[in-house]
């Protein structure tokens, strides 16, 4: 999978660090520009999954990015179709339509991607920095 790099002003000179970001997805905080019923891609954390008894199987996940959280709505059969990236995945990429109904906006899915493999990279690049921090430290001490 191509990952492009986040292009947000904040992450470019005194903002954080670029980090791998799905490529074409939009921000939460740009979530209020689609119109309504417009097809969109976010991506995200998994931070809460629900599947409530009264909801005639319809599984309620919410996405957190950088900018804020994403409510998705995975009707049952899109459930089956992507079952285990739904059920697994740590962080997801997900296609769907816009809807907004009492000033709450949704995402109804349509394609679910588990992208928890970017996690990894991040996680490896951190190590490599880290480690050579800490070699850095016990050089400077005198410690090697």
């Amino acid at each position: 999978m191509r990952v492009a790099q986040n292009s947000s002003p904040s992450s470019q000179g005194t903002g954080p660090r670029s980090w791998p970001r799905p490529p074409s997805c939009l921000r939460a905080c740009d979530l209020d520009m689609p119109p309504v019923n417009a097809r969109v891609a976010v991506a995200g954390l998994v931070i809460l999954r629900q599947r409530p008894g009264t909801a005639k199987g319809v599984i309620f996940v919410t996405l957190e990015d950088e900018t804020g959280v994403v409510n998705i709505i995975v009707w049952r059969h899109i459930y089956e179709r992507f079952r285990r990236a739904v059920v697994a995945g740590r962080m997801l990429r997900v296609t769907g339509r816009m809807q907004r109904a009492h000033s709450v906006t949704h995402v109804l899915a349509e394609e679910i991607e588990d992208i928890s493999p970017l996690l990894d990279q991040l996680l490896a690049e951190d190590t490599g920095r880290q480690m050579a921090a800490e070699t850095r430290t016990e050089t400077w001490d005198g410690r090697k």
